[in-house]
């Protein structure tokens, strides 16, 4: 028996296009503010900073309002480092994803999610589904992407407490893929069961887009030949096997949990 909770607006495809771009631009730029913020309020709360809100904001090029491509959080760590505060170098460089995605974007999404389902609030609910992938794909971005990169922040943060790439990966890896697992088997399908109940179509959409977002765009940060052969190797597994590979997977819960609740 077709769901009486069915999201009208998403019947009409123009409107439901233009509604996800949004939302994926918002919550993207939401997810990306928080990480760089919360490096710079760190080094501004340590004494590195003079002004938490002094971010590099680039030029407004079509690659910085689309998905803020050069835009950074400003902190010079030479003199960090020069000063002999070498912890507290470390702890700036992981606040962008510790900080910033683990402790406030990622919470925040969950309970956003939980919230707008409560409500019975699909546009809301949706909006929250893409914050919790753009949080989760920063998890991806770091660890454990560029983990073994020669730069970037997570080379800084193991620089800073004296940790080897293979130790993040053990502490931060772990709960990360518990985190990435929770959402492939459990809140991907269960979500957008729940958005779309009579819409297979934009299900499919979803999903082929959760799969690009985590493991191609979030997941291929590696890529650039800057961040050296391990990242490099890593960001071409995550494009070329996980996102087919997960794609496939969430699409089978999915539609399987869907067929035994109709």
């Amino acid at each position: 028996m077709p769901s009486t909770a069915s999201w009208k607006p998403a019947r009409s495809w123009p409107l439901f296009l233009v509604l996800l771009i949004a939302e994926i631009w918002l919550a993207h730029a939401i997810a990306f503010f928080a990480h760089e913020y919360a490096h710079s309020t760190l080094a501004w709360a340590l004494g590195w900073k003079s002004n938490p809100l002094a971010i590099e904001y680039a030029h407004p090029t079509l690659s910085n309002l689309l998905y803020q491509g050069d835009i950074d959080e400003k902190v010079d760590y030479a003199p960090i480092f020069a000063a002999g505060n070498f912890v507290q170098a470390g702890l700036i460089a992981a606040a962008g994803m510790v900080l910033g995605n683990v402790l406030i974007t990622y919470p925040i999404a969950l309970w956003a999610l939980a919230a707008a389902k409560r409500r019975a609030s699909r546009t809301w609910a949706l909006f929250a589904y893409l914050l919790t992938i753009a949080s989760v794909g920063n998890f991806i971005d770091y660890v454990p992407v560029r983990t073994f990169a020669p730069n970037s922040d997570m080379y800084t943060f193991e620089r800073g407490v004296g940790w080897s790439p293979r130790t993040v990966l053990l502490v931060l890896g772990i709960p990360f893929a518990v985190a990435l697992a929770h959402f492939l088997v459990r809140l991907e399908p269960r979500t957008l069961r729940w958005l779309f109940p009579e819409t297979p179509a934009h299900r499919w959409l979803l999903i082929l887009f959760t799969g690009f977002a985590l493991f191609g765009f979030y997941g291929s940060a590696g890529a650039s030949a800057s961040y050296g052969p391990v990242s490099n190797s890593i960001s071409h597994i995550s494009l070329y096997v996980f996102f087919p590979l997960m794609t496939v997977l969430t699409a089978w819960l999915t539609e399987r949990r869907q067929r035994q609740t109709e």
